[in-house]
């Protein structure tokens, strides 16, 4: 009897080790997975807040095609001639005389250094605003390596598109509607094109359902 009970209990201590195993590699699994997930997550960006752009932990910004708005909070009381904003072409330093820079770095793009400016708003806030080189594009973001937006979810603003030259806004429309397009899984403007000249080379063939390389 006691060589039985001896066996069932290593049989016991086999099957708890087992069961351990099996969860430890659940666990393991899991962490994988939602690792791989976090990474495909990062890899498109972040959801921009209500202004095109992100709210970080020292400062947050918004854009428009043509311009990027960055709001620094600052002590109350705070004077214009405490602060040091640098506002170089390819590269941007904001904070206050006397500490370590708020922001420092290289910018997303290039911007019109001449059509830069920066204010003090209600002594509490310092607004800065970077007018882009190229209007046409979304920033992922203000200083290259901080968190990025995911730009497919960038959404111009319509009341402001009679504010525009005609140039911008003919290329804010076209983005809107091959935004609009991708979402319902038709064709851009562009792969339109191409299957329009597609039809003319080969007006027997049927290329409705090809998906064009954009």
């Amino acid at each position: 009897m006691a060589i039985i009970s001896e066996d069932i209990m290593q049989e016991d201590e086999a099957s708890t080790q087992q069961h351990q195993h099996q969860q430890a590699a659940a666990a393991t699994l899991k962490d994988n997975s939602s690792t791989e997930v976090e990474k495909k997550e990062g890899n498109k960006g972040r959801q921009p807040n209500s202004g095109n752009g992100l709210d970080l932990d020292n400062y947050s910004w918004t854009q428009q095609l043509p311009e990027v708005n960055i709001s620094v909070p600052v002590p109350e009381g705070t004077k214009g001639r405490s602060v040091v904003c640098e506002i170089k072409k390819d590269h941007l330093k904001v904070g206050l005389k006397g500490q370590p820079p708020i922001i420092d770095g290289e910018l997303h793009e290039p911007v019109k250094v001449e059509d830069c400016f920066w204010s003090i708003e209600d002594g509490r806030s310092l607004s800065v605003l970077l007018t882009k080189r190229n209007r046409s594009e979304w920033w992922k973001s203000v200083i290259k390596g901080e968190p990025e937006i995911d730009t497919q979810r960038a959404e111009p603003e319509s009341s402001k598109l009679s504010d525009l030259d005609p140039e911008t806004r003919q290329t804010v429309e076209k983005m809107m509607f091959d935004q609009r397009q991708k979402q319902m899984g038709l064709p851009t403007s562009e792969e339109m094109q191409n299957q329009d000249m597609l039809k003319k080379l080969y007006p027997d063939m049927d290329f409705s359902g090809m998906k064009m390389p954009s």
